[in-house]
């Protein structure tokens, strides 16, 4: 099992999966009205009630996942989502469609906490960082993949063959995987899941600088990378837009899986990490000097392209244990969800009050914090 490149792409094929359970529904949101005429504003809870409850419970299911064993947790996870994609494919009343989406959340949580820990466990060292920078690209490709063939097959077909699709792929991951994935030794007895015991969790991950670390990076790339790609069509040229938007996506995994991987080779994860948000500051300056100009799009895509892939490769780095690790990717997803539910409405207000010029300043801004939060902490990792 160690070191099979194989089996790698595929916990990455699953997330992929995870990835898509967003983005089977953003690529085809326009087309939820057709689905459920009376939804109105209740649609808009189809999209965001996956990550609603990736904020509350991202350590939560990192505990549950580290003491029920990642292998199973993995396999419980894809196969949980093939049924609800197959339910969903019954385009059931709006209610029930939200409650399916909920649940779903869980099924989401515990792909990205547990298949990133077993990467991690099954590379080598000399694969770890490509490895891991691979798995950063999982959001990017699946919303890529279901641009171009996942909103044609609902135009086509309709949406109860898209989410029977989505349903098809989860359970193939999950029979490919079961025979090849070894289990991973469990740590720990049952975690105290009282009230107390979370919050004393919470406080122990964010007081760590090396657990913490990635997370609060990730927390200002995700609030950056989902409002940037909501607010900015509207100010691309139309003979440009589409072109420009689609590329993006292509660009930041470029990125990533070739300059990326060559600085990791050289240098720490943290550190392209924090050349990544530098990087994704001077673009945002630039697009505040030349306003959506189509160059500074692509160079910010790059840019954020070496934070996508080398935050996940530092999970490793700084943690040691399998059971750290976990704690690291939970608090991943916890921040990774409380971005991509902050960063949209915050920049639309922003956009609303001030106009275009918000939209550098604000990103700009949250890309420097990202920058400083990431050297402070390496300060406290020295001294301690």
């Amino acid at each position: 099992m160690r070191g099979s490149w194989s089996l790698i792409l595929a916990l990455w094929g699953a997330g992929l999966g995870a990835a898509g359970q967003y983005a089977k529904i953003s690529m085809v949101y326009d087309l939820l009205a057709q689905a459920y005429p009376q939804g109105g504003a209740l649609l808009g809870w189809i999209v965001s009630s996956v990550g609603a409850l990736g904020v509350m419970l991202g350590v939560v299911a990192a505990m549950l996942v580290a003491r029920v064993r990642y292998r199973r947790a993995l396999l419980g996870a894809l196969w949980l989502g093939a049924g609800l994609s197959a339910c969903q494919a019954l385009l059931p009343p709006l209610p029930v469609m939200l409650v399916l989406r909920l649940v779903e959340g869980v099924s989401h949580l515990a792909i990205v906490v547990a298949a990133p820990t077993l990467i991690a466990q099954i590379a080598t060292g000399r694969q770890r960082a490509l490895a891991l920078t691979l798995w950063g690209t999982f959001f990017g490709v699946a919303f890529t993949v279901m641009a171009w063939g996942g909103r044609p097959l609902a135009l086509s077909s309709g949406l109860p063959a898209l989410f029977a699709a989505h349903a098809a792929y989860m359970a193939a991951f999950a029979l490919y995987l079961a025979p090849r994935l070894k289990a991973l030794p469990r740590e720990g007895e049952m975690p105290d899941l009282s009230p107390g015991a979370v919050l004393r969790t919470h406080a122990m991950i964010y007081r760590s600088p090396h657990i913490a670390a990635p997370a609060i990076g990730w927390l200002f790339y995700a609030f950056c990378f989902v409002s940037i790609f909501t607010v900015l069509p509207p100010y691309l040229a139309p003979d440009v837009r589409g072109a420009v938007l689609g590329a993006m996506p292509l660009v930041s995994i470029a990125a990533s899986m070739t300059l990326g991987v060559m600085l990791l080779r050289r240098f720490k994860a943290v550190h392209v990490v924090i050349s990544g948000f530098a990087l994704s500051a001077l673009a945002m300056l630039w697009l505040w000097i030349a306003p959506a100009a189509p160059a500074a799009c692509f160079a910010l895509a790059g840019a954020m392209g070496l934070i996508q892939g080398s935050s996940f490769a530092a999970v490793p780095q700084l943690n040691t244990t399998a059971r750290t690790q976990t704690q690291a990717n939970g608090a991943i997803a916890q921040m990774g969800n409380l971005g991509n539910t902050l960063g949209p409405p915050v920049m639309v207000v922003a956009l609303a009050a001030w106009g275009y010029p918000s939209l550098p300043v604000l990103a700009g801004a949250a890309f420097g914090m990202g920058l400083i939060l990431h050297i402070f902490l390496a300060v406290l990792r020295r001294k301690t």
